[in-house]
């Protein structure tokens, strides 16, 4: 009875079917639907909704007069400008997820110890729970959707995959993301040069071997244009 009650909860759900090419279309149609305007302007405190800035800011003169308004800011996310109203002490990390949606880059020590968080800010590897969002405004971010929307990078995640070069898979985006920093800087690495660009990341599942073997297999491929 309970199997048979299971199946009829999920006969209505469409089947998908996890490939490279459906992930990239999601990850692809994600960024497409960021709106690139505020719509709205939340109070973080009480949850109010305002139709604008002006409205926001007397809502806290008279009613949370000894806090700090949130800003409006710009980010150049994933290609694309996006306007965003933030608290000044909001990491990187947190706007992504929070305000964008984008859930890749992952909340885990907030220290700046584990490399899960890790975003390309103007080409480098950075760990966004340790950089405010309001320090990134001018700056171009990429987030592990903006790789896995680009097919230029079909190599690296498909070595990731066969070579097993995860296992929970939580911190695997952090070291797709510092993998391809180090790719566009060193397109041939070598084991130690991966090695030492991977330091930063850590894997409690220890598939530390892995990854040095599919990124050079994807180096490779890369290489012929594949």
């Amino acid at each position: 009875m309970k199997e048979e009650s299971t199946k009829n909860r999920t006969d209505h759900l469409p089947e998908i079917k996890f490939t490279h090419e459906t992930t990239q279309a999601m990850a692809a149609e994600k960024i497409k639907s960021i709106p690139p305007m505020l719509t709205e302007f939340r109070c973080p405190l009480c949850n109010k909704n305002f139709v604008s800035y002006t409205d926001l800011k007397k809502h806290y003169a008279s009613e949370h007069a000894d806090s700090i308004i949130p800003e409006i800011i710009v980010l150049h996310v994933n290609g694309k400008d996006c306007e965003l109203l933030v608290e000044p002490h909001w990491t990187l990390q947190r706007t992504l997820q929070f305000r964008l949606g984008l859930t890749g880059s992952k909340h885990m020590c907030g220290k700046g110890a584990c490399g899960s968080c890790t975003v390309i800010i103007d080409g480098r590897a950075v760990l966004a729970c340790i950089i405010l969002s309001v320090e990134c405004v001018g700056q171009s971010i990429l987030s592990i959707e903006g790789i896995s929307a680009d097919p230029k990078w079909k190599p690296l995640i498909d070595a990731y995959c066969k070579w097993d070069a995860m296992q929970c898979g939580y911190c695997t985006t952090g070291f797709l993301v510092t993998a391809k920093a180090l790719l566009d800087k060193n397109p041939n690495p070598t084991e130690e040069e991966i090695r030492e660009a991977l330091s930063g990341n850590i894997c409690i599942c220890g598939t530390y071997p892995r990854h040095s073997t599919a990124i050079m297999e994807a180096a490779l491929i890369m290489s012929k244009g594949v």
